[in-house]
């Protein structure tokens, strides 16, 4: 059995009322934002005791959390953190809780004082919100395209390797550290020969490039997507239209990147200029090159794994951060891939 422990941080969160062995008291300073941690009919304790393992009955301001110490202690600070995202003025999804119980788990759970208890995940700041990583490896990500000038980044759908590109790029642009967004995506589906559909440029290629435009609205505020859009400021397109240009003073983000050939991730890659960036985002599982054509985002990856400068993150059906069922279908998917494999089939 544990010590018993009392301690209250006032205003700055949850005061902690007795912990002895495998039962926690948690009360907080503000009922409303209580009942948004608790979530509408505690469906967010609901995901926590799922979860970690726990019991939590909620009265008031008040959660009682039960079962092994460590569970406890480990839910204790995906309150304690969730708690301050509200007190900041976020809107707690569920999301945000998947996120911060991945985060604690992940950092272990038992510290010496309540300072290093407290989550620390990387976060990007932007002039319409606050992005946290959810997840470990998106914090190494977020780490990553903070450090170097090339980052690569695969993984399955769902785990924010796009969304995130696109935050760091945009709180690049709002604190002019660069003039210019680029976003592009090899529009493989198309053949990349774009002619024979209706109307000008932008409406031939904004299917292929939906997802990009979507987080750019998530991300900043629609008149200024509109303005840059207009200005050029932000320029979306299709990888065939990267070739001969030198881009400087830019952040370049290649989506869908596994759907490159080797020669077009050569002539992107090689666009980098003065004061840019890059980010390469894709799925090596979903190549929809024709038979017999190298993915270009593969070859990349094994090529330039230990240049200096760049940066290489891998995400897992473990990352994704959509509903909890997609990342069982994704998880699914892989291990019918691994049996494939390990029986010599194809993909």
């Amino acid at each position: 059995m544990g010590a018993e422990r009392t301690s209250r941080r006032g205003q700055a969160g949850a005061g902690i009322g007795s912990l002895e062995g495998a039962h926690l008291v948690l009360e907080f300073d503000d009922n409303r934002l209580a009942n948004a941690l608790f979530g509408e009919y505690g469906r967010n304790l609901a995901l926590i005791e799922r979860r970690l393992g726990v019991t939590a009955d909620s009265h008031g301001n008040h959660v009682a959390i039960a079962g092994p110490q460590e569970s406890c202690e480990q839910t204790r600070r995906v309150l304690d953190s969730l708690y301050e995202l509200l007190r900041t003025g976020h809107d707690l999804t569920q999301g945000d809780v998947e996120g911060a119980i991945r985060l604690v788990t992940a950092q272990g759970s038992l510290f010496e004082d309540e300072a290093a208890g407290r989550l620390a995940s990387a976060e990007i700041r932007l002039r319409k919100r606050v992005v946290r990583a959810r997840t470990p490896v998106q914090d190494a990500y977020i780490r990553a395209l903070k450090r170097s000038t090339l980052v690569f980044a695969t993984g399955p759908a769902g785990t924010g390797k796009t969304w995130l590109a696109v935050a760091h790029a945009v709180h690049l642009f709002e604190r002019r550290e660069v003039d210019r967004i680029i976003l592009s995506r090899p529009a493989v589906e198309a053949g990349e020969r774009l002619g024979f559909l209706p109307g000008d440029l932008r409406e031939k290629v904004d299917p292929y490039l939906r997802p990009v435009y979507d987080a750019l609205y998530d991300l900043m505020e629609r008149g200024m997507v509109e303005r840059a859009l207009q200005s050029g400021e932000i320029e979306i397109a299709p990888l065939a239209f990267m070739r001969g240009r030198t881009l400087a003073n830019a952040v370049a983000i290649l989506d869908e990147a596994q759907n490159c050939t080797p020669m077009q991730m050569k002539m992107f890659l090689t666009r980098l200029g003065e004061n840019s960036k890059m980010i390469v985002t894709g799925d090596p599982s979903q190549i929809d090159l024709p038979d017999g054509q190298s993915s270009g985002l593969v070859e990349a990856v094994d090529l330039l794994g230990d240049v200096d400068g760049i940066s290489q993150v891998a995400f897992s059906a473990a990352d994704v951060v959509r509903h909890e069922l997609v990342a069982r279908i994704v998880a699914a998917y892989d291990a019918r891939d691994a049996k494939r494999t390990r029986k010599g089939g194809g993909r």
